[in-house]
């Protein structure tokens, strides 16, 4: 007898963690709406084949800081989803940046980059950390290709950027490695589903699917990267305690005050710790203090699961770099 209740239980609850067919359209029509797959092809890879291999190059050179002991790589490892798991990144002599490194996969379709977008793309961006005193720690440009010189690397310029009057250049740097990162794009689960696979997701991650959209977590959070593509207030229902000015740093518009770059929710489950200073280590716990600053929600605890489930489903079903 206990048997055959405990089959009929198990029987119940397996019914009931279905999605009928009406349903899983449904949701993905709704998913469609609000997100786009992840198109990785951001740059035509035969055509610059020779200036993504420099890239590549220029991406793991330690040469490229003070004291030779530092790369991109150092912050955002591309065998660890592109991050170091550091509240704050240290920089050649051990000094922390004021904010977490974000990932390197899938950047180069946010609308700008650096938490409060100060610079408009990925080739942009590459440069940045080269010249800043606490991170690679150059002293000028001059230094940077005197650097790359005596390493040997002159030939590799011509070939990847043929055709041009000057080819060895500092800005070409960063056009390497903005051209390599263009290859960085990982593409998850989730991408399946949004493709038609409605197998490509289990019953809790439809669920948690549908509570993100739900909630209003997509009101930033969406578009190709799951976020990236926008400025947000931090605190926008309920206020959030921190010292950093974000954007307006930038911009002087008081309007920016508090204001950050939405962060891509893409590999976010690997890509801890959270918000521009690193703090929160779990993720859960991310998605709660969220739904209550930026949604003013009070998230149950089911529901943190049930979207926490569906984050995962943006994990890369594997890294190539």
């Amino acid at each position: 007898m206990k048997f055959i209740v405990f089959a009929c239980l198990c029987l119940l609850i397996s019914c009931s963690s279905q999605w009928s067919k009406e349903k899983n359209e449904a949701l993905l029509e709704e998913a469609k709406d609000n997100f786009e797959s992840l198109q990785t092809n951001q740059i035509n890879k035969s055509k610059y084949l020779a200036r993504i291999e420099l890239g590549k190059k220029l991406y793991f050179e330690k040469k490229l800081s003070a004291n030779g002991t530092l790369s991109c790589n150092s912050c955002h490892s591309l065998d660890n989803y592109g991050v170091d798991n550091e509240p704050t990144s240290p920089g050649f002599d051990g000094t922390r940046g004021g904010r977490n490194s974000p990932t390197v996969y899938n950047s180069s379709i946010h609308l700008a980059q650096f938490w409060d977008g100060r610079a408009k793309d990925v080739e942009e961006q590459a440069l940045g950390p080269l010249l800043n005193p606490i991170e690679h720690g150059l002293k000028s440009q001059k230094e940077a290709m005197q650097i790359l010189r005596n390493a040997g690397y002159l030939p590799l310029f011509k070939k990847a950027f043929k055709g041009y009057k000057y080819p060895f250049t500092f800005k070409n740097i960063g056009r390497a490695i903005g051209a390599y990162e263009k290859t960085l794009m990982t593409p998850s689960r989730f991408d399946d589903f949004l493709n038609g696979d409605v197998t490509a997701l289990s019953s809790l991650e439809k669920r948690g699917l549908s509570k993100f959209i739900e909630t209003g977590c997509v009101n930033c959070h969406n578009g190709m990267g799951i976020g990236g593509d926008s400025y947000q207030k931090l605190g926008l229902e309920v206020p959030y305690k921190t010292q950093d000015k974000g954007r307006f740093e930038v911009t002087k518009d008081e309007d920016d005050l508090y204001v950050f770059k939405v962060p891509s929710l893409r590999n976010v489950v690997k890509t801890y710790p959270y918000f521009h200073d690193g703090h929160i280590t779990n993720i859960s716990k991310a998605i709660k203090v969220m739904g209550k600053h930026q949604l003013n929600v009070d998230l149950s605890n089911r529901d943190i699961k049930d979207i926490r489930a569906f984050l995962g489903s943006l994990t890369a079903k594997e890294l190539k770099f």
